[in-house]
């Protein structure tokens, strides 16, 4: 009868551990870049842009 591989076991065991914190890594990051209410906005919505006066209305 063959002996166990314990040290293949654990590495096994030590390969899963580190493929399931990398995926809740993954998982956790992309889930902070969802929500807009996350952060300052990308780009403000006064950032430099000029809005023309609206014309008086006719009349005035």
């Amino acid at each position: 009868m063959a002996t166990p591989n314990y040290s293949y076991e654990k590495r096994q065991r030590e390969l899963a551990k580190k493929r399931k914190a990398e995926e809740k890594r993954q998982k956790k990051q992309g889930r902070t870049g969802d929500t807009p209410d996350n952060g300052p906005p990308a780009e403000p919505a006064d950032a430099g842009a000029t809005v023309p006066a609206a014309p008086p209305p006719p009349g005035e």
